[in-house]
């Protein structure tokens, strides 16, 4: 569906083009939130990469899925408003609490595991909330995941290894500071 569509708009449909942002927005805004840490600079890192697909679809070549692109080009456009930002602040595990024992509280409701997995994905480093993000939300194999980072296959790995050793900590670190705050 999306080469009618990207064959619509480089014949001058301009009207097309929406089929991209309705079909892509929320995926891009979730990849650019996970970078930035910011609703607002997300929502523009968002809007500068669809402005900059529009304008780059004749050098899309096609040797890849589009979202994959696009998705690249997300990333790309996320980490340079950090650098100008300069907002890039990786905070250490090293100091962290010890971890919560499972029995230690009740299962949470569907609400409550996206909050606690939201909040958490906020206060880890962008590319280790990215990668997760990418991975176990929208279920992207480690291949796509290479692909739409442009990171190596074994940087990949590493990268995620790191990020589900900082989650299950800071998960757990959030959880023990809220059953406390009840308490």
């Amino acid at each position: 569906m999306d080469d009618i569509y990207i064959e619509k708009v480089k014949n001058g449909d301009v009207e097309a083009f929406r089929y991209f942002v309705r079909q892509y927005q929320h995926m891009a805004y979730s990849v650019a939130i996970s970078v930035v840490k910011d609703e607002f600079l997300a929502e523009e890192v968002v809007q500068e990469a669809f402005i900059n697909v529009y304008n780059k679809l004749d050098s899309f070549k096609g040797n890849s899925k589009f979202s994959t692109w696009l998705y690249r080009i997300v990333i790309n456009k996320a980490f340079r408003s950090l650098d100008k930002q300069k907002k890039l602040s990786y905070e250490s595990i090293d100091d962290a609490e010890t971890v919560l024992s499972d029995d230690s509280f009740e299962p949470l409701s569907k609400d409550e595991q996206s909050y606690y997995i939201n909040e958490t994905l906020q206060q880890m480093p962008p590319k280790e909330s990215l990668a997760l993000r990418l991975f176990y939300l929208q279920e992207m194999s480690m291949e796509e995941l290479q692909d739409v980072t442009g990171w190596s296959l074994s940087n990949v790995k590493v990268i995620l290894h790191r990020a589900r050793k900082r989650f299950y900590t800071l998960i757990n670190a959030l959880l023990k500071t809220e059953v406390n705050s009840i308490l």
